[in-house]
């Protein structure tokens, strides 16, 4: 016999030592073996957690994840209404998608196991198709692991003590390194940009600013927005409100981002250079802008643009309605606004100061001598307390307050200073009386966690020293005896909820009665519009709501050849951006309406 025919007797008996050994597979699903406690298996996703955001499907390099409508869950704000679909048999479960996940939403699990002979069975939305799989979650991001950065860059301000001896700028803002890094925080979902007024290409200048393309940032800033620099420092910036990562952490920086770009162009003529908008042949089509705010400022550039002949009226001395005399400079300096206003004019935009429509040019000159009108007025009336003795003086309205403070003019407000209300305004009306050296104490109607200001302006309040009285609601106005205010009186009050729901209203409680002497009252309560430059029969064919002027989509008032917009119409928030969106829509609207720059007739 041969070697050859000696190892084939020999060999297969060999196989005998195996018998001993403990199998390497099992009878499943008799028996099963316990997984790993990192194993990576199926997918499962918290669909209620998820935003839809597509991070996870942007990473995947296996291009194995795409964002797909779910049934039961709709699209809101911060919540594209998608939801992640794995494909399984291109997952390579690297799990890269769920250490990039902002809301900790998509999860992995010990669950791998499935048969079916129908490939489609395994293209699985994580947490429809599997939702038992919940039970068996193995692999997680936490924030410290996480891919994302969730600890927004810091913003550099002045210190309580030395911001109240002045108006200085009270952010300092980012500097490039700072900025850079804030700037690729940014995943790209986009969210944000559904959430903007204007619809701003919020990723992608975020995205230029990160690679270090500051001037394709701000290009691409003003394809929508006229007043970036404005807007980066007082925007009331709903898209940060639902940025992805602010799920766990800070929302990415996005209004000191678009400072820190709008910024970069320090003069009119630099901004003229980097933009360098294009502009049509005029087409010889007159359109007349009643108020130089926002919503004027951005439907005339916008118009200008597009090759309109565009006259702006404005009845004060300065562009830029009540974010020039309403805004305090230490959040918006003068000299930022101007700067805007110079490029507006340097491509045609023509403004006219000092002409109230109404006294100085009626409204039938304007409509008669142009194609188109667009009204922006916006709320110059400030609400009265609408108490006993609040006509005495001493007692300001906000706004007229505000209004004397940033023109420049004298203002005596004493040494005490009580302000009532709890939004924006209250807050400004407060910290600008601080720097006037007052001391100032704050009244709101309710708790200060339901105050509709922005945190941050609470916050600076409050540690410039304002003292802020929660429930505490104003009931008269104490005099002298020469008929000036000596004193305010409040009552405290006790949230109540009604009957059936709803928002708790404030009670007074019997007795509670307490008297603050002051020197001056701030009532910061809200704003109202002035119509009377109109005439008679235009306002009588205007439809009003709650007393503004009610407009459709597109800004038009129904009355011919009118367009409205920013504070004084029934349109969205009353806020800069969304006057900017007013005015850029209007924009296109009238543009539509005539033909694309076609005159009709």
């Amino acid at each position: 016999m041969s070697i050859i025919d000696l190892k084939g007797i020999l060999v297969p008996l060999g196989a005998l030592k195996q018998i001993a050994k403990e199998p390497h597979t099992i009878p499943y699903p008799d028996k099963t073996k316990e997984v790993s406690d990192r194993y990576r298996g199926f997918h499962y996703n918290d669909l209620e957690l998820c935003i839809g955001c597509g991070n996870c499907s942007t990473i995947c390099m296996n291009e194995a994840i795409d964002m797909v409508e779910v049934e039961g869950v709709e699209g809101q704000p911060g919540d594209s209404g998608l939801r992640p679909r794995v494909d399984y048999g291109r997952c390579c479960y690297c799990a890269l998608c769920v250490d990039v996940c902002p809301t900790g939403s998509l999860n992995m699990t010990k669950d791998f196991i499935k048969v079916s002979p129908d490939p489609y069975d395994f293209l699985m939305t994580p947490g429809k198709d599997n939702p038992e799989a919940k039970e068996q979650i193995s692999f997680t991001a936490d924030k410290d692991i996480s891919l994302n950065l969730f600890e927004r860059v810091p913003m550099r301000e002045l210190d309580p003590e030395t911001r109240v001896k002045s108006f200085a700028e009270v952010f300092l803002g980012y500097t490039e390194q700072e900025a850079r890094i804030e700037a690729s925080r940014c995943i790209t979902c986009g969210l944000c940009t559904e959430n903007c007024p204007v619809h701003m290409h919020i990723p992608e200048y975020i995205n230029a600013i990160s690679r270090g393309d500051d001037e394709a940032a701000i290009k691409i800033i003003y394809d929508n927005n006229d007043l970036p620099e404005m807007c980066g420092k007082v925007c009331t910036r709903r898209c940060e409100s639902i940025c992805s990562l602010q799920v766990r952490g800070d929302a990415v920086a996005i209004r000191w981002l678009k400072r820190y770009a709008t910024e970069r162009a320090e003069n009119a003529d630099m901004i003229r250079k980097i933009v360098d908008p294009e502009i049509r042949e005029p087409n010889g089509i007159k359109v007349g802008i009643i108020g130089a705010g926002p919503a004027g400022l951005t439907a005339g550039y916008y118009l200008t643009l597009k090759g309109y002949d565009v006259t702006i009226y404005e009845a004060k001395k300065d562009p830029g309605g009540m974010i020039m005399y309403g805004i305090p400079k230490y959040r918006l300096p003068y000299d930022s606004i101007q700067k805007q206003v110079d490029y507006m004019k340097s491509v045609g935009v023509k403004i006219h100061f000092n002409t109230a429509v109404g006294k100085d040019i009626t409204f039938d000159e304007i409509y008669n001598q142009h194609d188109a009108v667009f009204m922006g007025v916006g709320l110059q009336k400030g609400w009265n307390l609408g108490i006993e003795g609040d006509d005495a003086p001493g007692v300001w309205t906000a706004i007229d307050f505000l209004g004397k403070v940033n023109a420049g003019e004298p203002v005596d407000i004493g040494k005490k200073v009580v302000v009532v209300g709890g939004g924006d305004v209250s807050m400004d009306s407060s910290r600008v009386s601080r720097r006037l050296g007052a001391e100032v104490v704050q009244l709101y109607r309710r708790r200060i966690v339901d105050m509709p200001a922005d945190d941050e302006e609470i916050e600076g309040a409050l540690e410039e020293g304002v003292e802020i009285i929660e429930k505490a609601i104003p009931t008269r106005i104490i005099k002298d005896e020469n008929g000036r205010l000596k004193a305010i009186e409040y009552v405290r009050a006790q949230l109540v909820k009604p009957e059936g729901g709803g928002r708790p209203r404030p009670v007074p409680i019997e007795g509670s009665e307490t008297i603050i002497e002051c020197d001056a009252v701030i009532a910061a309560i809200g704003q109202k519009a002035d119509f009377s430059l109109l005439p008679k029969e235009v306002e009588e064919a205007l439809e009003f709501v709650r007393g503004k002027i009610k407009v459709d989509d597109n800004r038009f008032t129904g009355y011919p050849k009118l367009w409205a917009g920013g504070d004084a119409v029934k349109y969205g928030k009353v806020d800069a951006i969304s006057a900017i969106a007013d005015g850029f829509y209007a924009a296109e609207s009238i543009d539509a309406y005539f033909g694309r720059g076609t005159k009709k007739g």
